[in-house]
């Protein structure tokens, strides 16, 4: 498999192949594989049509439903078989660079891929619901100013097995398995970590099929939300293809300001995103659609904002929610966050419309839990620890 990858655009990505890298030890990890495409490794890998048939599905209940990742512990596959899937093939886990609890209970890792790429994932608890925050590529080619994750190039999109992986990588760490419908804290997933999911389309939905099927992962389409910047083209194909709950990354209801903050507005303005957003499959008032709303002082927090994105809402009749987010700000960031009392008054006018507009709590803020802030960290601790050991070299030789 070849996973696409975008060269970073100034508005739009331009894909082009990128190689899959190996393992070293030559292995196939079988994370991220459905069940047609364990089969299928299993007979380049020698075993006849039968046996690998039935391997698949065993093998699938083990790695997605019970969350194994040792070929020996699987109890009905033969005991001389179980050397032999070691030999050529793997059930990999991210590795974990570093982990952080916040406070207020938000977890937060920095993982790893075989060929050296870091990207995060969030874990945000909740009394009734806890939420996964997962990444769909390693950096972004968006550019949205508010956004740390935007600052970064984009490296590559994760296959469908590191999304995969991060999921799993949470039930390892909640003790969720063998998978259960109840009684779980794991309970939503959310699409909005680093990089936009929709240009990584292949990789994100194979793998959010994986999290959904009733034998594996087990989650509900209901309790998936996918966000996007407003990549219009792939917006019906998601819903008809994935057909999890939508999030929108509107952030700005004039054409100015949303250029400014959300450069992809120059490409799919807000009039042909909002029209993808009716047009959206399954969308209605037990699944609406979400804008995520960001709130930037003095930029797109004003009262005659708010009536606009009211009159936008009801223009292309849109079963709607809107989530205001007051800004989380990271060092050199170009904007502040508004005034709790603006922000009060921005999410009135829009409930007095009789449109739900919840204020987000901002959660995991003295562990940097925006994304792409704990990957900064790192690469700064990294350099730090790299100054330092050549000036102990240095004086060493001296």
């Amino acid at each position: 498999m070849t996973p696409a990858m975008q060269m970073p655009g100034h508005i739009d990505p331009v894909p082009v192949p990128r190689a899959a890298v190996p393992r070293a030890d030559g292995r196939l990890d079988l994370v991220g594989l459905s069940r047609p495409q364990i089969r299928e490794a299993l007979l380049a890998a020698g075993l006849d049509e039968r046996q690998a048939k039935l391997r698949a599905k065993q093998l699938w209940h083990w790695i997605y439903n019970r969350g194994v990742t040792d070929f020996a512990l699987m109890t009905d596959i033969a005991k001389a078989q179980q050397p032999w899937l070691a030999e050529r093939f793997v059930i990999g886990r991210p590795e974990v660079v570093e982990a952080q609890v916040s406070t207020d209970g938000t977890r937060k890792w920095l993982l790893r891929s075989d060929d050296g790429q870091d990207y995060e994932m969030v874990f945000i608890p909740d009394a009734d619901r806890g939420t996964l925050c997962v990444s769909s590529q390693v950096g972004c080619t968006l550019n949205c100013r508010f956004c740390h994750t935007g600052t970064m190039r984009l490296v590559r999109n994760l296959t469908a097995g590191e999304i995969v992986g991060q999921v799993m990588l949470a039930r390892d760490g909640l003790g969720e398995w063998p998978s259960q419908p109840e009684g779980r804290l794991l309970t939503n997933i959310v699409m909005m970590g680093m990089g936009e999911p929709l240009y990584n389309f292949d990789n994100v939905r194979d793998a959010l099929k994986i999290v959904m099927d009733g034998d594996g992962l087990a989650l509900s389409k209901r309790r998936i939300t996918l966000s996007t910047s407003g990549v219009v083209p792939k917006m019906a194909q998601a819903g008809e293809e994935i057909g999890v709950n939508l999030a929108v990354s509107l952030h700005a209801v004039t054409k100015d300001v949303r250029d400014e903050i959300v450069p992809l507005n120059r490409k799919y303005g807000i009039e042909e995103l909002l029209q993808a957003c009716a047009d959206y499959p399954g969308a209605n008032n037990a699944r609406r659609i979400t804008f995520e709303y960001v709130m930037l002082k003095g930029k797109n927090d004003s009262d005659d904002d708010a009536r606009e994105l009211v009159r936008l809402i009801r223009k292309y009749k849109l079963p709607a929610k809107v989530n205001l987010i007051p800004f989380n700000p990271w060092p050199g960031a170009p904007y502040e966050c508004s005034d709790p009392e603006r922000i009060r008054s921005f999410s009135n006018i829009i409930f007095e419309a009789g449109i739900s507009a919840p204020v987000r709590t901002p959660r995991g803020r003295d562990i940097d839990a925006a994304c792409g802030q704990l990957k900064t960290a790192a690469e700064k601790k990294s350099r730090a620890e790299l100054d330092r050991q050549a000036e102990e070299k240095l004086a060493a030789l001296g």
